[in-house]
């Protein structure tokens, strides 16, 4: 294949979440609208946060390419009239808020959608495990009806995840802030 033209490279490789977006947003910043960023990154759930990220600033995500363990994510940015500030998820839980929770009511649900080794290194009990990449395909497992908290370890996917839920008819989403970052309560590990 053919090497594709790009403006600019950001190099990602190594980090997890959520630095692959912070490094993508402050480089693409620094481009002309119609201008390519590359973004290249081995954290597995970039891809999805690239995508979801694109998506919802109105810059144009145009596909990932996989290249050994290098995920190689090509974004063109938007012209002023295309762009648009990133939505936040207003409706938003402290980690406190949910321990809380978690204590006085047993009808809720924690869906976790972090990577599946980010939750078998720990999470919170009885959690669902749902990454991010995989909750279109998969958020039928879940109850419409049930008061939903989303986590992820920082926030930022949980509230992708928490936005998507709620367009697809979702009713009673909340959105943990900071999430397992700065988790205190319960943990159970899923690794020997």
């Amino acid at each position: 294949m053919e090497a594709l033209k790009t403006n600019f490279t950001v190099d990602a490789k190594g980090l997890a979440c959520p630095m692959p977006i912070v490094r993508t947003k402050k480089a693409i910043n620094e481009l002309n609208p119609g201008e390519v960023l590359e973004v290249l990154a081995t954290d597995k759930g970039s891809k999805a946060d690239i995508q979801a990220w694109a998506k919802s600033s109105g810059h144009q995500y145009l596909g990932t390419l996989e290249e050994e363990d290098v995920l190689k994510h090509y974004i063109r940015r938007a012209s002023e009239n295309e762009e648009r500030e990133a939505v936040k998820f207003e409706t938003i839980a402290s980690n406190e808020e949910l321990q809380k929770e978690l204590e006085t009511n047993s009808e809720i649900a924690v869906l976790d959608v972090r990577e599946p080794a980010e939750y078998a290194f720990g999470h919170i009990p009885n959690a669902v495990s749902i990454p991010f990449s995989e909750l279109e395909e998969r958020m039928s497992e879940l109850n419409i009806d049930k008061k939903i908290y989303v986590v992820c370890r920082t926030g930022s996917r949980s509230d992708m995840a928490s936005q998507i839920l709620t367009e697809q008819g979702f009713l009673n989403v909340i959105n943990v802030v900071p999430g397992m970052s700065e988790w205190n309560g319960p943990i159970e590990t899923k690794v020997n």
